[in-house]
């Protein structure tokens, strides 16, 4: 067996997973049904916002869904310690995809993070987020300890910063972001001294520093100055931001109505279906629209939660942490992008937004985490 402090460790003991199916009707199905709600306030929302579109957004996203659901039945059929004895071939093949894409993909949004496969575009930054949480979730598992060795946690940052640094490349700073919440909130759970945190902070900060000289685009450094002063530019830079407030807004307590906004029918607001989805909503349904999709992302997280605090053995508490993390991000910076409190970047809205890629992460995660939670009654 190798050691615990390098960078693969031996496969992981597999159990005698034979579940009951009577322990379906334990299973955390809050999760499940969350996510069916806000999937299909999203393909209504889709509908209403690709209206005026010379696209059929609503029926593409409708099929990405199906194929969602069928992606999400297998990942819970498969053993996620299966998986978790995959994890390494899978995120070699992740690491060179992310590389082939920037040689072979095509741009779209400004970053060169996608394959054409006839009309359908796939990104492969979106799978490198759950390969990168299979194969982290398996390294740290390894360790007996309290406390991950030092050698360890730098050797997982690594792990992380390999497929974020291809992706910044591509440039998709906010697709490399969602990487930070996943690695933190697993080397938190697998345990880290709070020196090395604040160590770790400050190497962010100086990270941070480089990136903002030496790896940011013009366009990038407006989008940051825009955030910080966003009247300087109300035409150019800062135009999605002030559309997106504005239909915010003008939704009040109860919306204008399905269909009836005015920032997206008239087609005032850009990237209304992807990742502005959510000024759409609050548009036509107002606070008390955006209240329900709030509490349902509440309720999703809760369950998850629970998933994980009950899981069977650290690699699948790991896995759902891992998993959690990055969609939480993804709602609290997605939540605070259209209102302004942060930069603009494609983070798109988990079971909401428009996107075949980003569909199927959602579905195939979904069905990971349930997976966990069926079969943490192997071996009892």
């Amino acid at each position: 067996m190798r050691s615990s402090s390098g960078p693969i460790s031996a496969p992981l003991p597999l159990p005698d997973e034979r579940p009951r199916l009577a322990h379906l009707a334990t299973i955390r199905w809050g999760l499940l049904a969350s996510a069916l709600a806000l999937t299909a306030i999203g393909l209504a929302t889709v509908h209403s916002a690709a209206a005026e579109l010379g696209t059929d957004f609503f029926s593409r996203q409708l099929v990405w869904v199906g194929v969602g659901l069928v992606a999400m039945v297998v990942a819970f059929s498969f053993s996620y310690h299966t998986l978790l004895g995959f994890s390494l071939p899978l995120y070699v093949l992740s690491l060179v995809a992310l590389a082939l894409v920037l040689v072979l993909g095509y741009e779209a949004g400004g970053a060169q993070g996608w394959f054409r496969l006839g009309s359908i575009g796939v990104q492969p930054s979106e799978f490198a987020k759950l390969i990168t949480a299979l194969y982290l979730a398996r390294y740290l598992a390894a360790p007996s300890t309290r406390l991950l060795p030092l050698r360890q946690i730098f050797t997982a940052v690594a792990l992380v910063a390999l497929p974020m640094l291809l992706i910044v490349f591509e440039p998709d700073l906010g697709g490399a972001a969602m990487f930070v919440p996943m690695a933190a909130g697993m080397l938190l759970v697998a345990g880290v001294r709070l020196r090395i945190l604040l160590t770790t902070l400050f190497a962010g900060l100086l990270a941070a520093a480089l990136i903002w000289s030496l790896g940011m685009k013009p366009y990038q450094r407006q989008r940051v100055l825009t955030f910080l002063a966003p009247g300087t530019d109300p035409l150019g830079a800062g135009y999605q931001v002030r559309q997106s407030k504005i239909a915010v807004g003008s939704g009040e307590l109860t919306g204008k109505g399905y269909g009836q906004g005015s920032q997206s029918q008239l087609r005032f607001l850009p990237a209304r279906h992807t990742d502005f989805i959510l000024s759409v909503l609050a548009e036509e349904w107002g606070f008390l629209g955006v209240g329900a999709v709030l509490l349902l992302y509440f309720s999703y997280l809760v369950n998850l939660a629970a998933v994980a605090m009950r899981a069977q053995d650290r690699a699948g508490i790991l896995l759902v942490v891992g998993l959690g993390a990055t969609f939480a991000f993804h709602v609290l910076y997605n939540s605070a992008m259209v209102i302004g409190l942060v930069p603009v970047t494609g983070i798109p809205l988990p079971f909401l937004s428009y996107g075949g890629s980003f569909t199927l992460l959602n579905f195939v995660g979904l069905g990971l985490i349930l997976g966990v939670d069926y079969r943490r009654f192997a071996n009892r």
